[in-house]
């Protein structure tokens, strides 16, 4: 397992220390890559900028995707991901405070893979990191990776 890449993109310092709180404490191990802004995640994701001559074969299996960011929101980087063709069969979890309904919509429509809502408590975050870990990290096939 510690050989998958997960990249979390998130711009708030509190719920990055969270999440990799929760990844710990459930064991997963594996490289987490943190982007702080829509931009930096693409970059990461595409092999730009900072990135740029990154190996393609580190490509996340699963990307956990705050809707509230600076710099490029979190539907456009999942719009931005879907239409690209080296990352458009990328597993996209969005992973937000957001309960708007339009949110949702607009998140399944961009071609999110799922949608789960950030639980304010540090002990059911840690159960929904556990089931997402599982899930998308072990269970989960993910499409090969494309070099």
């Amino acid at each position: 397992m510690n050989n998958k890449v997960i990249l979390l993109v998130e711009d708030n310092p509190d719920d990055v220390a969270l999440a990799l709180r929760a990844f710990k404490k459930n064991n997963i191990s594996n490289k987490i890559i943190i982007a702080k802004d829509g931009v930096e995640a693409i970059d990461f994701l595409l092999g730009t900028g900072p990135y740029a001559g990154r190996s393609m074969k580190d490509s996340p299996v699963v990307v956990l995707l705050d809707l509230k960011l600076p710099k490029m929101d979190g539907l456009e980087v999942l719009k931005t991901i879907r239409q690209n063709e080296a990352t458009k069969l990328i597993p996209v979890v969005i992973l937000t405070s957001s309960k708007e309904e339009q949110d949702i919509i607009k998140g399944y429509e961009l071609g999110a893979n799922s949608y789960v809502r950030k639980p304010v408590d540090f002990d059911e975050f840690i159960k929904a990191v556990n089931s997402l870990g599982l899930y998308w990290l072990l269970w989960n096939q993910p499409p090969p990776v494309k070099a």
